[in-house]
């Protein structure tokens, strides 16, 4: 089981220490943010050659590298979005009255250069592992991007844990995109086929015959999975997630003041989450 435990234990802290310094660098004042992106982009660039260079690599280091330079690279999209490089045309709130898909157009603008960056992404790593055997770099990154759209569309939907502590204040605007309702008809949905993803997942490292660059690989992306779909039922079970990250915001303890306001996806994705998908605290109950 120690094949299997490294993997998974690599894809856990990293996950974790990644979402907390974004969120720490997305706090920070807002004269550091330039500097935060301009070393976040050169980071960026190693991270996507890096994945090139591991995509004819089918060794256990190769798989590593790969789920490692996605991760980067997804921690730029998120970085540029909540310092507000990368968002969308309208900086607004909800107008007041907005119902139905009026009220989803005024959200979407709000990160709409975000999500188009987002596609650009992933079509970069599409073709930097084009033809190439080890496909984990692009596994690791549809797998954040759509678990981080999978919690955006719930929270927007309603859900009971919209949590707004690791929102920078710069994006108050979005609570009125936010709702807060004990459930919504897309939730289960998402969460049953996540679970089933995870599933395939874990099934894909259990198999027979299996080399240990696919060993390595399928359970980073499996634990991966299992740690987003942990996310979303953060959305609506009563737990204290946001103690997970605490650390990450400097002198706000467990009895500061939170802002009014989150995104959902980052990790990830209403606005999207800081890596995965659900990084937030209670907000007023808001119909948008």
């Amino acid at each position: 089981m120690a094949a299997y435990a490294v993997p998974a234990l690599y894809a856990v802290v990293i996950w974790w220490f990644s979402t907390g310094l974004i969120i720490l660098l997305d706090h920070r004042p807002r004269s550091t943010h330039p500097w935060s992106m301009a070393v976040g982009t050169l980071i960026l660039a190693a991270a996507l050659w890096a994945i090139g260079a591991s995509a004819t690599d089918t060794s256990e280091a190769g798989a590593y590298t790969a789920f490692t330079g996605a991760l980067l690279v997804w921690g730029w999209q998120e970085m540029s979005y909540y310092m507000g490089f990368v968002s969308g045309p309208r900086t607004e709130a909800c107008p007041q009255g907005a119902r139905g898909f009026a009220r989803f157009r005024a959200a979407l603008a709000t990160s709409l250069w975000h999500e188009a960056a987002i596609l650009l992404g992933g079509a970069a790593i599409l073709g930097l592992t084009w033809g190439g055997p080890n496909r984990f770099a692009l596994w690791t990154y549809l797998i954040l991007a759509g678990m981080n759209l999978s919690a955006r569309l719930n929270m927007f939907l309603g859900v009971r844990n919209l949590n707004a502590e690791f929102l920078p204040a710069h994006l108050a605007y979005l609570a009125g995109f936010l709702r807060n309702r004990p459930m919504n008809p897309l939730f289960p949905v998402s969460v049953a086929l996540a679970g089933f993803g995870t599933v395939w997942l874990a099934q894909a490292a259990l198999g027979e015959g299996i080399d240990a660059h696919e060993l390595v690989g399928f359970t980073i992306v499996a634990t991966l999975m299992a740690l987003a779909t942990l996310e979303h039922g953060f959305l609506m079970l009563p737990l204290p997630s946001a103690a997970l990250w605490q650390w990450s915001l400097p002198g706000r303890g467990a009895d500061a003041t939170p802002v009014p306001a989150r995104g959902a996806v980052e990790y990830g994705t209403a606005a999207p989450a800081p890596t995965l998908a659900t990084r937030s605290r209670d907000v007023p109950e808001t119909t948008g």
